[in-house]
Order: C-alpha cells, then sequence, then structure tokens
C-alpha cells in the first residue's frame, strides 16, 4: 500500500516529461534550426535600371515682378494688400507728386509763350521776306542801291537765323515737358502682368528712394519648384528628366513634374546645386501663399 503512492508520482512526473518534450519537439521543428526554410519565388524581368536623387525645395512663382518708383518720394496711397488679386494694367498705388504739377503748370506756360514768340518771329521773317523781294525788284530797274538791297538780305537772314533758335528753344521746353509728363506718370505704380500681391514692403507716407520694391506680384499659373540636390548625386541631372514630386501639403499625393533647368551656381559650401522643376499640370488647391519665399 505505501508503494502505490510513488508509483503514481512517478508516472505524473514521467507524463509532465514528456509533455515538455513533445513541445520541445515542435518548438524546434516550426522555429529553430529544423524548422523549413521559406522560400520567396519571383519572376526574372530584364529591364533598365534608372537612378534617382532626392532634393528638398520651394515652391516659388517663375515670374515674379518687384514694382516700385522710378524715383525717389514718398508714398501717397497704396490700394491693393497681401492676398490680392490684380491684372494686367490695374493702378495699385500712386506716388506723391510734391511739385510736380506746379512745374508742368509752368512748363505749360512756357510752352504757351514760346509758341507766341515762334509765331513773332514767322512774322518778321515773312516781312523781311517781303522787303528784300521788293528792294531786289527795285534794283532790277535801277530804283535803288545794291547797298540797301544787301542790308534787306541780311534783315532776312538774321529774321530766319532768329526763326530757328526760337524754335529750338520751344522744342527744348516741350522735351523738358514731356520728361515731367513721363516722370509724373510712373509715379503711379501699375501691375505689369495678373497675378497675386505677395508682398507689401511699405504703407502710404512712407519715403521710398528710386528702385525700391513697394508691392511684389507673382503669376501663380508658372509655379515651380527650386530644388537643391547633393552634388555628390547630381551627375546626370539636365533638364527634360521627369520627376515626382511630393507636397507637404498634400501628403500621400504624388505629383509630376519635369526638371526645366539646372542652374550652374553650385553652392560649394553646403555642396548642392539648383534645379528648377516645372509641375506637369498645376496643383489644385494651390500649396500656401505663406509658404512661399518672399
Amino acid at each position: 500500500m505505501k508503494g502505490f503512492p510513488l508509483k503514481g508520482r512517478t508516472l505524473a512526473l514521467a507524463a509532465v516529461l514528456l509533455a515538455l518534450l513533445g513541445l520541445f519537439a515542435y518548438v524546434a521543428l516550426r522555429s529553430g534550426p529544423l524548422a523549413p526554410v521559406a522560400v520567396t519565388v519571383a519572376t526574372v524581368e530584364s529591364r533598365s535600371v534608372a537612378p534617382g536623387v532626392f532634393g528638398i525645395g520651394t515652391v516659388e512663382s517663375r515670374y515674379r515682378y518687384r514694382v516700385g518708383p522710378t524715383v525717389a518720394g514718398r508714398v501717397k496711397r497704396l490700394m491693393v494688400d497681401v492676398g490680392d488679386s490684380v491684372v494686367a494694367g490695374q493702378l495699385m498705388g500712386e506716388m506723391d507728386p510734391v511739385d510736380l504739377d506746379e512745374r508742368l503748370r509752368a512748363l505749360d506756360a512756357v510752352y504757351r509763350r514760346g509758341e507766341a514768340t515762334v509765331h513773332e518771329a514767322e512774322l518778321r521773317r515773312d516781312f523781311a521776306q517781303t522787303q528784300m523781294e521788293r528792294y531786289e525788284q527795285l534794283l532790277a530797274v535801277r530804283s535803288t542801291s545794291e547797298e540797301i538791297v544787301a542790308s534787306k538780305q541780311q534783315e532776312r537772314h538774321v529774321a530766319d537765323a532768329a526763326l530757328l533758335a526760337i524754335r529750338a528753344e520751344l522744342a527744348r521746353a516741350g522735351d523738358d515737358r514731356a520728361a515731367l509728363v513721363a516722370q509724373r506718370r510712373n509715379l503711379r505704380l501699375v501691375a505689369p502682368a495678373d497675378g497675386l500681391v505677395i508682398a507689401r514692403d511699405v504703407d502710404p507716407g512712407t519715403t521710398v528712394v528710386a528702385g525700391q520694391m513697394v508691392v511684389e506680384i507673382v503669376d501663380p499659373e508658372t509655379l515651380w519648384l527650386s530644388v537643391r540636390f547633393d552634388q555628390g548625386s547630381t551627375r546626370g541631372l539636365q533638364a527634360g528628366l521627369s520627376t515626382q514630386i511630393l507636397l507637404r501639403s498634400r501628403r500621400g499625393e504624388p505629383l509630376t513634374g519635369r526638371v526645366v533647368r539646372v542652374e550652374p551656381r553650385a553652392d560649394a559650401v553646403t555642396e548642392e546645386t539648383v534645379a528648377k522643376v516645372a509641375f506637369n499640370s498645376a496643383p489644385d488647391p494651390l500649396p500656401p501663399i505663406g509658404s512661399w519665399p518672399k
């Protein structure tokens, strides 16, 4: 009776050992060194290998217009702001003419006075011509002397010279007036093309110098990417190559494009080359305006 419990415990231990041995065999055959090796089957194909390069760039407009005055002055008014759309020829602002209007009125008076002087000189010339012809006829019938005829001819030449001088002065006054009119016209800040205002650097009342930008316009229909590539991987990069474009504003929606040009201004510090990439079709909606460089 006392040997039976010992025999039962032995059988129980043997059962546990057999179970562990079976589990070990299962693991060894399924995931251990005795497990079958997975084989991937692929179809052999012959195709060309195309290298690719990756670069980071910014969305820009190919055509950008920086509008400002041609002479120094003070901004009188601006009718556009950032984000406004403009059309070619639209008046966007105007510079303060200061004393240009008064100078134009003064030149108008000078020009009118010059016209009157020209008319007076023409009358004197015509009178001198008439006198010269009259005394030449008198000389033909011996009714006057040659000295008097010579003096009348001299008066005719003097009248011609005076008329030419007055006409030259009138032409100079006309040129001065035309220059002021052109200067007055250049005070109007006009949009050179259809586009979108992305920058307005000054406000009315600000004094600017000649050539300083007041408003900047871009053409949103001519978007492209200014992309920088590592110089070490740009061998073979040239215009006409196809590209794939991923915008941060449209993740997961790749666009296609092409390299328009590679600019020969590689950066020796960062060892990068700049390339311009155009969209095959403009992205819709457009990237946020705030992401465009200013």
